[in-house]
């Protein structure tokens, strides 16, 4: 069969070469873009002051991310609202070179906590990588003398004549306790605080019984003898406090939680600037160096890239989300 041209098949043939030529042109200079990104400093914004954990954490990356970008890194405090202040601003991002430095609350139950919060997790932030985890330390003061099962089985027979402290309604140590109450069977009331240091304060005062602290906190004050850690909230013993026993250990089944920082980005960044970030943090909190650092602030590296984050972010919400529904929990 043979073919003959025509002035309608050689048109044809014209525009197909002229559209295959602009993709030729197009391509390698998309291809370009996203090797060169960014094209300008790359800013983290994170929701609590100077000095905070979360600050640490993002000023420990941003040296090596900018090592690794070829752009400076900027961090940006903007504290406020538990860090729902920065969350909001990092989901209204539409620059490409804005992500965050976020804890638990901020990439989950957020929207659930309080309806009013002006952006949705799920729908406006994009998981890069879990950074790192820790689990919290069962807190008492530091005259208890029995173990952790027979504190437990105090606690039970106290009732609600016991109370708990946190640093504020809707915290993870606030839900998390709330989460340790079904599990153990323990009837402690909340009692919230402005701070940890008022917790720990109110701890060795006599005014509460309990509390969910950072290990960091918590095991400052047991090696001074202010407090006695009961147990760590993670699955096992944790290697940021081995001497301390999972609650597990002191009966407490189906119980397990850790807070976390991550880095999230807005939904309107490109997948590929996203993949980038996260392969680049992952190498850097693997670096022995940024591992011993982050092991030294009191955080276990987990360098988990956006799958795993997403996992992480899945179940946590689910977990979460029962205990606030289940308690009637609204921010105070």
């Amino acid at each position: 069969m043979t073919f003959q041209n025509t002035p309608t098949t050689t048109r044809r043939h014209a525009l197909a070469t002229a559209a295959a030529l602009a993709a030729a042109t197009v391509l390698p200079g998309a291809a370009r873009a996203q090797a060169t990104w960014p094209s300008r400093p790359l800013k983290i914004v994170v929701g609590f002051p100077g000095g905070s954990s979360p600050d640490l954490t993002a000023r420990l990356l941003a040296e090596p991310l900018s090592q690794a970008l070829g752009q400076p890194v900027v961090i940006e405090n903007r504290p406020g609202a538990g860090g729902n202040i920065a969350a909001a601003q990092v989901a209204r991002a539409d620059d490409d070179h804005t992500i965050g430095l976020m804890i638990n609350g901020n990439m989950t139950i957020a929207k659930i906590l309080n309806p009013d919060t002006t952006y949705d997790p799920i729908k406006d932030l994009t998981p890069v990588s879990l950074i790192a985890t820790a689990p919290l330390v069962l807190s008492v003061p530091a005259s208890v003398a029995e173990s952790g099962a027979a504190y437990m089985a105090a606690a039970r027979a106290a009732g609600d004549k016991w109370n708990y402290g946190t640093p504020g309604v809707g915290t993870v140590a606030h839900l998390g306790m709330e989460l340790l109450k079904s599990r153990a069977g323990i009837a402690p009331v909340h009692v919230p605080y402005p701070g940890n240091p008022q917790v720990i304060a109110a701890i060795i005062g006599g005014q509460i019984q309990m509390s969910l602290l950072p290990p960091g906190l918590a095991m400052a004050q047991v090696r001074g003898g202010k407090l006695k850690a009961i147990g760590v909230t993670s699955a096992g013993r944790s290697s940021l406090v081995p001497d301390v026993p999972s609650l597990s250990e002191a009966g407490v089944r189906d119980f397990q939680l850790e807070i976390w920082n991550a880095v999230a980005a807005p939904n309107s960044m490109p997948k590929a600037h996203v993949n980038k970030l996260a392969a680049l943090l992952t190498a850097i909190v693997r670096r022995e160096d940024i591992r011993q650092k982050i092991y030294g602030q009191g955080w276990q590296v987990a360098g988990t890239g956006p799958e795993g984050l997403a996992r992480r972010i899945k179940s946590d919400t689910a977990a979460m989300s029962e205990v606030i529904q289940r308690n009637n929990i609204r921010p105070g």
